[in-house]
């Protein structure tokens, strides 16, 4: 299984346990808030990279 995939599988697992123990609305706020404010606390020139990066995936 690569990285990525244990990552997904962990945020599903994270997200189900969130899910019976919370509302729904906080976790619908803490699903989509963190990654939101890891995004804001890249400088501007690891925001310009991370997009490019991105596009460049998206376009092969």
């Amino acid at each position: 299984m690569s990285k990525n995939a244990k990552v997904a599988a962990g945020g599903v697992a994270v997200g189900l346990v969130l899910l019976i123990w919370l509302p729904w609305w906080a976790v619908l706020l803490i699903v989509l808030g963190v990654p939101a404010a890891a995004y804001l606390t890249l400088d501007p020139a690891q925001r310009r990279r991370l997009r490019r990066v991105t596009r460049k995936e998206i376009g092969r």
